[in-house]
């Protein structure tokens, strides 16, 4: 199996969090990175440890105290047992203690209910996604990823059918493990029919009302299952750019789920060939420079913010993303090989309204081209035009 170095990078001066949906490699990027410590770890996905720190969580401070030697805690899935960051937090406060802890998790949603509140401040908060294709260097394969997706284990499986059978397991084992088990919903059926109906709506604006109709629940019960994707970390929701540029703005959010495999497992066409050229083609490229972005953001904590722009006339901009103290940038992601004016037409009806904003088009073209004030370039030069104006850290 490879591993792959992670372009995340906590900060080893102060206790923090690291969340992640389940199969992103938290656990395994928290072993290279202790490597050198001396580490007491706890792992609450094992029956016998969830059971023990459910019953007795001050057995926690009685593990710490026994080995003085000890310089880091590394709690795995601490949102299993809310309880314990009330024993976490009292121990950072024991000035005396020098021990630091490390806290994964797949779900904060139990965690911001808590007394504790993700230790008040005290620990510092990270998040790790699925592979990125910096990450993956000359292993990338982006036919692959539009496929099956950038998670470790699919990454390193390589026969197809392989690949399929762990994604649907993987679907299966979310909502077993975190939505039934942390009922989080008191009916599964209508919730697995959403997740199928979700994954067919990706990338598109959320039409709440709709998806309420087709699966037969109230509206607010599927806000509230976009809200429990979000909190377990397996979507991305992408607010409309407020701006008043465009009156009759459309209001409603859109949605990425965190892997494209994942998504391809839920609506059930993970044994479909993406085919260039494609309308789903295009949607799979789409999801995959978007979730780039978010988490490249993230590694390399530069604070953008990203929305989209559509109007009720038919303008859309792909993504709008606000970068402090840099210039706006409005990208449009285009999946051909050669773009032409009329896959323009919504930037170019914006150049006026955006003064001093950076105009892209990542797409699969090898040459950087210029069109007015547009840059048509390769996607992967695009990602480094967004980052640092063309630099990649």
């Amino acid at each position: 199996m490879h591993m792959y170095a992670r372009l995340a990078n906590p900060l080893e001066l102060d206790n923090f969090f690291l969340f992640g949906a389940r199969g992103v490699g938290k656990t395994t990027l928290l072993s290279t990175f202790f490597k050198e410590k001396k580490v007491l770890r706890v792992d609450l996905l094992l029956a016998e440890e969830e059971e023990r720190f459910s019953g007795h969580p001050d057995q926690l401070k009685e593990l710490i105290a026994a080995d003085s030697a000890i310089e880091w805690v590394v709690i795995d899935e601490i949102q299993k047992i809310p309880k314990l960051l009330d024993i976490v937090h009292s121990i950072i406060e024991t000035k005396e203690n020098k021990v630091k802890f490390a806290l994964t998790g797949s779900s904060a949603k139990k965690l911001k209910r808590g007394s504790a509140n993700l230790l008040a401040g005290r620990a510092l908060i990270n998040n790790l996604f699925p592979l990125t294709f910096l990450e993956m260097g000359e292993a990338f394969d982006l036919e692959a990823a539009l496929s099956f997706g950038l998670l470790p284990k699919i990454v390193n499986t390589e026969n197809s059918l392989h690949k399929s059978e762990i994604l649907k397991s993987y679907t299966q084992a979310y909502l077993k493990e975190e939505v039934w088990a942390e009922q989080m919903v008191k009916n599964l059926a209508p919730f697995r029919k959403f997740l199928e109906v979700a994954a067919q709506m990706n990338t598109e604006i959320i039409n709440y009302s709709k998806i309420a109709r087709t699966i037969g629940v109230a509206t607010h019960t599927v806000q509230g299952y976009f809200q429990i994707l979000e909190d377990t970390l397996l979507a991305h929701i992408l607010e409309p750019f407020n701006t008043s540029v465009r009156k009759r703005l459309i209001s409603a959010p859109k949605f990425y789920f965190f892997d494209i495999g994942v998504k391809r497992a839920l609506d059930r066409t993970i044994n479909q060939t993406v085919v260039a050229g494609t309308y789903e083609y295009g949607r799979a490229f789409e999801h995959f420079i978007i979730t780039q972005l978010i988490a490249l953001n993230s590694y390399y904590r530069s604070d953008f913010r990203f929305g989209y722009l559509k109007t009720k006339d038919g303008l859309e901009i792909d993504l709008i993303i606000e970068r402090p103290g840099q210039s706006l940038v409005l990208l449009e992601i285009k999946s051909s090989i050669n773009v032409d004016k009329s896959d323009l037409l919504g930037l170019r009806s914006v150049v006026k309204d955006f003064p001093g904003a950076v105009f892209l088009c990542a797409c699969q073209d090898k040459l950087a081209r210029r069109m007015e004030n547009i840059y048509i370039l390769p996607w992967k030069k695009a990602i480094e035009k967004i980052f640092n104006n063309g630099e990649l850290g």
